[in-house]
């Protein structure tokens, strides 16, 4: 058989292959526990036009347990971005922007919310749910996306080794949540969101 004509099948194969695996996308599976969508595996895309983000800083260690994931909305997807442009001008990486966005997953759905009433957990707001009466600023401050992001990088920069860590552990440091493991089900969305509007 002629080498071109071998040559040119496998490639028409290869290619046929992985047309179909983009067309199919990731697999995504519901978690019967939370009712929330999980998803164990997702890759992001970069435009052609756009320098790709690399991916092994966003999810270092890979993802701890079950991964969930949420809808988001035009702010939602707003406060993510303002997340990641604080995380820039703070001097930090994509790995913060995973950890931060990851945080206001867990604490807040990436929602800006003011006082909540009773449902309230003492006076915590915002992004990241930080309460003033603990030290985080005022509740205009705190309900600041980029004042409120700024706050929890300062936080997470005075943690020894926190790029080296599991987001859950280096946001939990941070935060001091009663639900600790909480945070970790969010680091695939989070690193998602920072590989789609890190360079956008």
């Amino acid at each position: 058989m002629n080498t071109t004509i071998l040559r040119n099948s496998v490639l028409s194969i290869a290619g046929l292959a992985f047309a179909g695996g983009i067309a199919a996308g990731p697999l995504t599976t519901t978690s019967s526990s939370s009712g929330v969508e999980s998803t164990p595996v997702a890759v992001a895309v970069q435009a052609a036009d756009k320098p790709g983000v690399d991916t092994a800083k966003l999810i270092p260690h890979g993802v701890d347990g079950d991964q969930s994931t949420i809808t988001l909305n035009d702010e939602q997807n707003t406060n993510a971005k303002a997340i990641i442009a604080a995380t820039k001008k703070a001097g930090l990486d994509e790995r913060a922007a995973v950890i931060s966005i990851g945080t206001a997953l867990q604490e807040s759905k990436l929602e800006n919310l003011g006082h909540l009433g009773d449902r309230n957990d003492h006076d915590s707001q915002g992004l990241f749910q930080q309460r003033p009466t603990s030290g985080w600023g005022t509740v205009e401050q705190i309900t600041d996306p980029e004042y409120s992001t700024l706050a929890f990088l300062k936080g997470l920069k005075q943690i020894d080794g926190w790029q080296d860590m599991p987001l859950t552990q280096a946001a939990q440091t941070v935060q001091v949540s009663a639900y600790p493991d909480a945070y970790a089900q969010w680091e695939q969305q989070a690193a998602d969101l920072v590989a789609k509007h890190w360079n956008s």
